[in-house]
């Protein structure tokens, strides 16, 4: 299989699923305007499942180094394939419920509460359990970030909502997709081996973890994205028989997102080795500053902003930067 061996190239790794993180929704914008986000997430979850098969016979399968990707299924004790699936399903639930947030309090609300408590509780949870880089600069690292998102959420809401009161529950519903979120990765990493090249008996490489990662999606997806398609969290409810009457268009959008954001994962996954599960996971949460940037370049939802605005987004930029730059010379430390 293939093995991050420089921590340079798993840095790369890791702003790539950045990149991935922050730009798979575009692709909703893709579909047919009445094409809703419950059927689009079908197609989603289809593109994830095809894309883990992709490397893991792919870039998982290559290479006389380590374990391959059908060996690892073969050879993973019960633990090492639950803990993934478990990790899969708390991301499921988690996303859903921050789908939920954005509808109820706003964009500017749900992703700095939701993100930044996940950012923050996330690198803490995966630094303590394997500890890798210097903890100051990292934490400098993630609070600047932090920053940044609460500078975009303030540009945001002064653009669009003005002095508009948030409902309790929206923020509520953020918290807790914030909280859930932050622990999908540490149930994905307990079934990683911790030497690849050499993996202990019963372990996983990175490849399979996440094939076992995307079963917990897929699985998980019949209950939570069924329900959400009765009970929707706005509009009327939605059925399969209109999920089937979806234009060819609407359905490779869906799939072309899920392969997007499943291409980033992967990529965090296979660079944590190198660069350690706590800075993987931080750089990748920067997505957020990524979306902000699809906003402000090219969907230019800040056109005639006010020059308090631009100037909220600039540090914010600014911010972002600089934080990225102090995580990154976290793990080199």
């Amino acid at each position: 299989m293939f093995i991050v061996s420089s921590y340079t190239l798993a840095v790369v790794l890791c702003l790539i699923t950045m990149l991935c993180w922050g730009s798979w929704a575009n692709t909703q914008k893709i579909a047919a305007k009445s094409w809703r986000f419950e059927l689009f997430y079908w197609d989603y979850v289809i593109g994830i499942l095809l894309f883990s098969l992709l490397i893991g016979f792919t870039a998982g399968s290559s290479g006389d180094k380590g374990m391959g990707f059908m060996a690892s299924i073969r050879q993973a004790d019960v633990s090492s394939i639950i803990n993934p699936i478990i990790g899969g399903i708390i991301f499921n639930l988690s996303n859903i419920l921050l789908v939920a947030a954005i509808s109820i309090a706003g964009l500017a609300i749900a992703f700095p509460v939701g993100v930044g408590l996940c950012m923050v509780l996330g690198v803490l949870i995966n630094y303590i359990a394997t500890p890798k880089g210097d903890p100051v600069l990292l934490f400098i690292g993630v609070a600047i970030v932090v920053a940044a998102i609460v500078l975009d959420a303030v540009a945001y809401r002064k653009l669009k909502s003005g002095d508009a009161k948030t409902p309790m529950k929206g923020i509520v519903i953020s918290i807790l997709a914030g909280f859930l979120m932050a622990w999908f990765f540490r149930f994905v990493a307990k079934g990683i081996a911790n030497d690849l090249a050499f993996p202990e008996p019963g372990k996983l490489t990175p490849y399979a973890a996440f094939f076992f990662f995307v079963i917990g999606i897929v699985i998980s997806n019949f209950v939570f994205n069924t329900y959400l398609m009765k009970k929707p969290i706005e509009g009327t409810p939605v059925n399969f028989k209109q999920y089937f009457e979806g234009n060819f268009r609407s359905h490779l959008s869906g799939i072309i997102g899920g392969m997007i954001w499943a291409l980033g994962t992967a990529f965090s996954l296979i660079a944590a080795g190198k660069a350690g599960y706590a800075i993987s996971f931080g750089l990748g949460q920067g997505a957020t500053m990524v979306g902000a940037l699809w906003g402000v370049f090219i969907w230019k939802e800040f056109k005639g902003a006010s020059k308090t605005v631009n100037l909220l987004l600039a540090l914010m930029f600014v911010l972002f930067t600089a934080g990225l730059a102090l995580i990154i010379v976290a793990g080199n430390s």
